[in-house]
């Protein structure tokens, strides 16, 4: 069997090298981020420092890795995969880039005497887990016959593409639709719940009839149970949807469908949705519409029982509102606060920051947090799980020190009414159980 090393341990990455260890094959692997190789090693994997000592060690190397900046690190950086690569080495590439780098990869690892083939994959996070991804590949056919044992153990179906850079092309025309697909899906259900029409009815009848797709296949159970966790990130198809259109504009190839659809994976990633399921799409509809498009029954049903003349419920909820107002209660609610700033021109980071929620008022939130932060800054919060809430973006307006600590006013932007009624309750639980 080859000596396998496997450089990139994340969504995607860490089942298919942990498939290939079941399988037998011996496998060092490396991920720039520590700490991820825990569940591998326990597999009997080695661990790598560096991916040059990952192509030292290697006779098949394979990658899994973000974007084609990450891939440059890695391959071309100082300790990288080129500096130490074994003639006779065959590197599989199965990240979606773009097919330029690909090509450029085919061209200089054969000036080391090796094989590269770019072989992009689909299938997700469970086909990962599963080992049933079909892999996409482009390069020599002699050296994919060479790893197809390999890649059997991660898939389920192999197609060649084509010279180098085809798998890469394969991989972004096929990553648009899916795009599409899954915009298109967010956006009848929208239309239905608009319509009063159950969640659940409609999508049996998507995939009854002629919309019926593999994506809503695989998404029907994630709305119905308003589970955003991540099978492929908001962000990585924001990722191959720009890589995309760039590559439809350098073969001059129009892509209406496309451009539209990319604005709306943009506007949610900028709501905050990025490290989410694509599905989290459905949040933005939600937004426009006032009204939940899964379960949107349950919503309604909320939205009446929060507004509803229930004597009971109203008094106490008054009363909790009113304690807030004069005494200032702290509700102490734990949060993660992602915190924006510039780097340079187009492109900004952020920081995740512990945090907690000390009040709601008619603007905003009152947040303590122990991280000094500026006037006008742009964050992105996080509450709980069992709050059952989007991200919401907020904007710093007002700070406050308080021994060592600083409450931070933050003005809400993009929170839905029914979101704000839904935030009151979650507040009003939360104080009645600390009472």
């Amino acid at each position: 069997m080859f000596k396998i090393g496997f450089i990139g341990l994340g969504v995607m990455g860490e089942p298919m090298a942990a498939n290939l260890l079941r399988k037998g094959f011996p496998v060092t692997v490396y991920n720039r981020t520590p700490g991820k190789a825990a569940k591998l090693i326990e597999l009997g994997a080695e661990e790598a420092q560096t991916p040059a000592a990952i192509a030292g060690a290697s006779e098949v190397i394979i990658t899994m890795i973000s974007n084609d900046d990450s891939i440059r690190e890695v391959y071309y950086g100082e300790n990288g995969l080129l500096g130490t690569l074994l003639p006779g080495t065959i590197v599989i590439d199965s990240s979606t880039i773009s097919p330029e780098l690909s090509r450029q990869l085919h061209r200089d690892i054969a000036g080391k005497s090796a094989d590269f083939l770019d072989a992009p994959v689909t299938g997700s996070k469970p086909a990962a887990e599963s080992g049933s991804l079909t892999f996409m590949v482009g390069g020599d056919v002699e050296a994919l016959r060479k790893v197809k044992d390999v890649l059997e153990a991660m898939g389920r179906k192999i197609i060649p593409m084509g010279p180098g850079g085809s798998g890469s092309t394969a991989k972004l025309a096929h990553n648009t639709i899916v795009g599409i697909n899954v915009a298109g899906l967010v956006e009848g259900m929208a239309i239905a719940a608009s319509g009063g029409i159950d969640a659940k009815s409609f999508l049996e009848l998507v995939q009854s009839g002629g919309a019926a797709s593999k994506m809503a296949e695989l998404k029907t159970p994630k709305f119905l149970a308003r589970d955003f966790s991540v099978q492929f990130s908001l962000a990585l198809m924001l990722k191959d949807l720009r890589l995309a259109s760039q590559l439809s504009d350098a073969l001059k190839t129009p892509t209406p469908i496309l451009e539209t659809v990319k604005s709306l994976y943009q506007i949610g990633d900028a709501m905050g949705f990025g490290d989410y399921d694509l599905s989290a799409l459905a949040h933005g509809y939600e937004q426009w519409i006032n009204k939940r498009i899964t379960n949107h029954s349950d919503a309604d049903e909320f939205t009446a029982a929060a507004t509803a003349p229930a004597e009971a419920d109203a008094s106490a909820n008054a009363r909790i509102a009113d304690r807030r107002r004069s005494e200032r209660l702290s509700i102490n609610v734990p949060l993660k606060m992602a915190v924006y700033q510039w780097e340079r021109e187009g492109s900004f980071t952020g920081q995740l920051l512990d945090c907690t929620l000390r009040d709601l008022s008619d603007s905003g939130l009152q947040i303590v947090s122990s991280a000094p932060l500026e006037l006008d800054m742009f964050v992105v919060i996080y509450f709980p799980q069992d709050a059952e809430l989007p991200p919401v973006t907020g904007r710093i307006i007002r700070i406050e020190q308080h021994e060592g600590s600083f409450r931070y006013g933050c003005m809400l932007a993009g929170l839905a009414p029914y979101q704000r009624l839904q935030l009151e309750a979650y507040i009003n639980s939360r104080t009645v159980t600390a009472d």
